[in-house]
Parts: C-alpha cells; sequence; structure tokens
C-alpha cells in the first residue's frame, strides 16, 4: 500500500506537562500519567486535524513500485533520508527525491524496481522540540487536554471548545488524494 505512513519511535511530546499542571492548578504528582496520556491524545488529534506532525519525528512509508513521483503522506516533510527495499539501501542513483516549498515529500524510483515494494525513510514534524511547535498550537493542545480531564467521568462531555479549533484552524492542511 502506498500511502501507509509509520512513525518510528516515540515522539516528544508538544507541550510539557509542568505547562498543563499550571493550567489546570494541579501541583500534586497523583495525575501525571493521565495528564501524559491526554497530552497524547490531544497530540493526535491536532496532528489529524491539522494533518501536519507536530514535533520532528523519524517515519518510513511504503512505495509503490512505479517509476512516477510519490507523495509522502506526512507533513510537512523535513528530510528525506534514504530508501530501502527490504533490509538493503538503495543507492542515490535508484531514486529521485524532493521536498517542496509546502512541505510536502516526494520520491521517484529510478528505472526499474522489482520485488519487495521500497520503503522511504523520512523525518517530518514543524517543530524539533515543544518549544519549536507554533504557540496557537500548542495553547490549543493546553485547552484540550483541560477539557478531557476535566470531562474525563462524564457522558456527556461534549465536543471540544470550539476555542481549540480557532487555535488550530490556520494550521490545517487540506489536500486531495
Amino acid at each position: 500500500m502506498a500511502d501507509l505512513t509509520l512513525s518510528r519511535g516515540a515522539s516528544a511530546l508538544a507541550v510539557s506537562l509542568a505547562e498543563c499542571k499550571a493550567y489546570l492548578r494541579l501541583e500534586r504528582d497523583d495525575d501525571d500519567a493521565l495528564l501524559a496520556g491526554l497530552i497524547r491524545t490531544a497530540m493526535a488529534l491536532c496532528e489529524a486535524f491539522t494533518g501536519q506532525w507536530l514535533v520532528v519525528r523519524d517515519g518510513e512509508q511504503r512505495l509503490a513500485l512505479a517509476s512516477h513521483w510519490q507523495r509522502i503522506s506526512a507533513l510537512p516533510v523535513v528530510a528525506i533520508t534514504g530508501i530501502l527495499q527490504g533490509d538493503t539501501p538503495l543507492p542515490g542513483s535508484a531514486f529521485e527525491s524532493d521536498i517542496d516549498p509546502a512541505g510536502c515529500g516526494w520520491v521517484r524510483l529510478c528505472g526499474s524496481v522489482a520485488g519487495a515494494p521500497p520503503v522511504v525513510r523520512f523525518r517530518a514534524g514543524l517543530g524539533p522540540d515543544w518549544n519549536g511547535v507554533p504557540e496557537p498550537l500548542r495553547q490549543g493542545l493546553i485547552r484540550l487536554v483541560a477539557h478531557l480531564f476535566s470531562h474525563r467521568d462524564a457522558a456527556d462531555a461534549g465536543p471540544p471548545p470550539a476555542a481549540v479549533v480557532a487555535l488550530w484552524r490556520p494550521w490545517r492542511r487540506l489536500r486531495l488524494n
């Protein structure tokens, strides 16, 4: 499948536990594990909504065995680090790669490649760490974590606060497939 994108390794958190605890006015450490999980949930929702990875991390994507340009699904791509076929790296002459100004990564296989579908390795994300993530996205994450925390036992929690969507909307990237 050509559009399968996988993150390798754990992603750093886009907001700190201390920031969320301060926003929620929590002083004890009893809920740290719960808050860390809520931060990861909020990050996943933010990435799905914006169509972009927040913190730069490594990823892999299986390519089709074809010679046309293929787009890397993750955004924004900051580096294309290589292509593997099985466990063997393809030489640089076997492919071309490009990252356009919008942060879309592109790969094209040169010549015929037979056998197992190749896998492109790349790095993608908006900021190198939590401090590099744009502040409105971070503020939206903190507000969503607070919403999830305060409604964790409520059956009628309702949708996230409208402020979260308002903070994230300018970073939303929609694509036609």
